[in-house]
């Protein structure tokens, strides 16, 4: 019975609410993992209680999982719940007065622009460094998540306009700007090596892999971190993400645009950088201010 409820949520959430595979597949194992639990005190899972929740986070949070983990438990569990009540399984919502742990209000990190430019600059005798340079530009270019960078399709990418067709999360699309360098390396990726990957067959996506199947997320990262490493920088995707929005913030641009680039669908996410940008003006003050100690 806890499957065919959780089998009808993951269904409500992939038709009626748009959400994405991924995301999908995130309220799968956390639904999954809560069930487990409930089982072990042989309570059905839409019979949960708000102890039950507390119990659970608690056996979550000895066990070492991160307080982003825990918020999106809470976060599947509060959805879920909601489920159920549109559903008439359940009356009262269980989770109604949890709140999930304050993950807003740590900082995202940043790097500064000299460590960007030192990863950009990197040059790596190769044929794949084409590729990995070219998404790499773009996505600090474009401020990309990195599913989106390795979803990217040929015909999404307007060279003469400078622009870009995103698909984010719950397959929202947007338009992005990108810059005259990122054109530069993906032109030359297009026109140098692309041709070679695909190995005269046809695909849609525009960065493949060395079979010519597209390229993963995985895979990506593998890169990136390998490129990081030559620049002795410790960096993920999502830093360089976070990288832009700051970047753009301290150069004076207005938090609405910036939030239209990053696909936040509501400003108080993206509002988190100003913090950033903050802090950073202020260590900048305290340290070349000759009376600010």
């Amino acid at each position: 019975m806890s499957a065919d409820f959780i089998s009808s949520f993951l269904s409500y959430l992939s038709v009626e609410r748009g959400l994405s595979r991924n995301t999908v597949e995130s309220y799968r194992l956390d639904l999954k993992g809560f069930s487990e639990f409930l089982s072990r005190r042989e309570k059905p899972l839409e019979a949960f209680g708000r102890d039950d929740i507390i119990d659970y986070v608690g056996e979550r949070r000895d066990g070492g999982f991160a307080a982003s983990s825990i918020c999106r438990l809470i976060s599947s569990l509060k959805s879920f719940a909601k489920f159920l009540i549109i559903e008439k399984v359940i009356f009262d919502d269980p989770t109604e007065t949890l709140r999930t742990p304050e993950r807003w209000q740590r900082l995202p990190r940043a790097i500064g622009f000299d460590e960007i430019n030192e990863l950009l600059s990197i040059q790596i005798n190769n044929s794949a460094f084409l590729r990995d340079s070219a998404m790499l530009e773009l996505m600090y270019s474009s401020g990309l998540r990195v599913s989106e960078v390795v979803l990217l399709k040929v015909n999404d990418v307007n060279y003469e306009s400078g622009f870009l067709r995103v698909k984010g999360k719950g397959s929202k699309e947007r338009v992005v700007p990108m810059n005259e360098r990122a054109k530069e390396k993906m032109l030359r990726y297009m026109l140098e090596l692309r041709p070679a990957l695909l190995k005269k067959k046809q695909s849609q996506y525009l960065f493949l892999s060395n079979r010519g199947a597209p390229m993963t997320r995985q895979r990506f990262w593998q890169t990136l971190k390998k490129l990081a490493g030559q620049a002795g920088i410790e960096i993920s995707p999502h830093v360089i993400r976070h990288s832009f929005a700051t970047h753009l913030l301290e150069g004076g641009a207005d938090l609405r645009s910036v939030q239209k680039m990053l696909g936040h669908s509501d400003i108080s996410t993206t509002q988190v950088y100003t913090k950033v940008s903050g802090e950073r003006i202020r260590k900048i003050y305290y340290q070349y201010h000759p009376r600010a100690k």
